[in-house]
């Protein structure tokens, strides 16, 4: 039995939908389509059904409605897709259900039907408190409505709740981001994701940049946004686990740290990818082709590839090994478990990868003991030199 195959499962389920899309998203999302909600929603209770019929994992302990904007389904849809999971898959008693949400789409009943559905955590996209800057990205909200929305989210029974932030994008200042932190630090979230803009191929944005129309992102000021993210996080007493996450002691995403310990999750739905039974693999783009791929009756497939996969490649293990010293690295405390590590590979890290570890080791970016290996603050800033170079 591999080290994989006796742990659980996460899940991922993609919700194409948004009514605008925003000037920096490159994810596969589609706009003004809600007519194809319906028939979207079963194709993908048709495709959690062929998962499930040939799921080897013993239980799914997390899942996750990203997108797009999942709050575009209505609860009754909530509630369809999580009878199917339910139905075929094993859940774990305390399983943590996510959903990303745009602030405009929480009222408190709507919290109220989603927290009655199942959904017990929710990460609200913030992303600023600068109206400037929340009409760059085509943002449909203002700073107001993410204060209704938290507030309506706790009325409606979330204890648990994640707000996303955005820094380090075209003429933001030190001070605009101190505000947006400040208030979302305010609204007493239990965790916060912070991300640096990243200018991602064929979006407004990265256009708009390239015209010279907005001016290319300070690399120095998006460090020194960081730097004071970490000490005022910090200050307010959250734990930072994952380079660009904060959590509230034990209110750390249990999904994401499937991600990032490199564990088996399925994903669902048009674009979405996975990695289980050593297969890496992605599901079709456009939502029509994927719709129609799941047609009542399709064949079950090999798990986890149904009909509406698009690629797939089985993981050799010095690819696993590298893809799980890059996961792993960005979560700072835990680092690399040298131990686990050694009963999944079969080998020490150090043995595999110890030039360039110890090389960074001795650049004090990364810390080497018998434990673990761990980045360190200044090392948080260079990881992406570390990860190439480990490719």
């Amino acid at each position: 039995m591999s080290f994989l195959s006796t742990l659980p499962l996460s899940i991922y389920l993609h919700i194409p939908f948004c009514t605008t899309r925003c000037s920096y998203c490159a994810f596969n999302v589609v706009v003004n389509a809600e007519p194809l909600i319906p028939a979207f929603v079963e194709a993908l209770r048709r495709e959690i059904a062929l998962m499930g019929k040939v799921n080897p994992y013993p239980m799914v302990h997390t899942l996750y409605f990203g997108g797009g904007t999942p709050t575009l389904l209505t609860p009754s849809q909530f509630e369809a897709l999580l009878s199917t999971l339910r139905e075929h898959f094993t859940l774990a008693d305390d399983i943590e259900i996510s959903t990303e949400a745009n602030p405009n789409d929480l009222s408190p009943g709507y919290c109220r039907d989603l927290r009655g559905a199942g959904i017990n955590r929710l990460s609200i996209g913030m992303q600023s408190a600068n109206a400037a800057q929340l009409r760059m990205f085509a943002r449909q909200h203002d700073a107001q409505t993410v204060v209704e929305a938290v507030n309506a989210a706790r009325a409606g029974g979330f204890d648990n709740i994640n707000l996303d932030l955005i820094y380090g994008s075209p003429g933001q200042t030190l001070d605009d981001w101190k505000q947006s932190l400040n208030m979302a630090l305010q609204l007493e979230p239990q965790h916060l994701s912070m991300y640096a803009l990243g200018l991602e191929d064929g979006t407004p944005m990265t256009e708009w940049v390239a015209s010279g129309r907005l001016p290319n992102p300070d690399d120095d000021l998006t460090a020194d946004m960081y730097d004071l993210a970490t000490d005022d996080m910090a200050a307010a007493g959250f734990a930072q686990y994952e380079i660009s996450n904060w959590a509230r002691p034990g209110l750390e995403s249990r999904h994401n740290m499937q991600y990032w310990r490199n564990h088996p999750y399925l994903g669902l739905g048009p674009g979405a990818h996975g990695f289980a039974a050593n297969t890496r693999y992605s599901v079709v783009r456009p939502i029509g082709q994927y719709i129609r791929a799941l047609e009542p009756a399709p064949d079950v497939g090999r798990f986890p590839l149904t009909p509406a996969c698009d690629e797939s490649y089985e993981l050799d293990q010095p690819g696993e090994i590298v893809d799980t010293l890059i996961m792993g690295l960005r979560l700072l405390n835990e680092g690399i478990n040298r131990h686990t590590f050694r009963d999944r590979f079969g080998v020490d890290a150090l043995d595999v990868h110890g030039d360039v570890l110890r090389k960074y080791a001795d650049y004090e970016l990364l810390t080497i003991d018998d434990h673990a290996v761990r980045l360190t603050r200044r090392g948080r800033l260079l990881s992406n030199m570390i990860f190439r170079d480990l490719v």
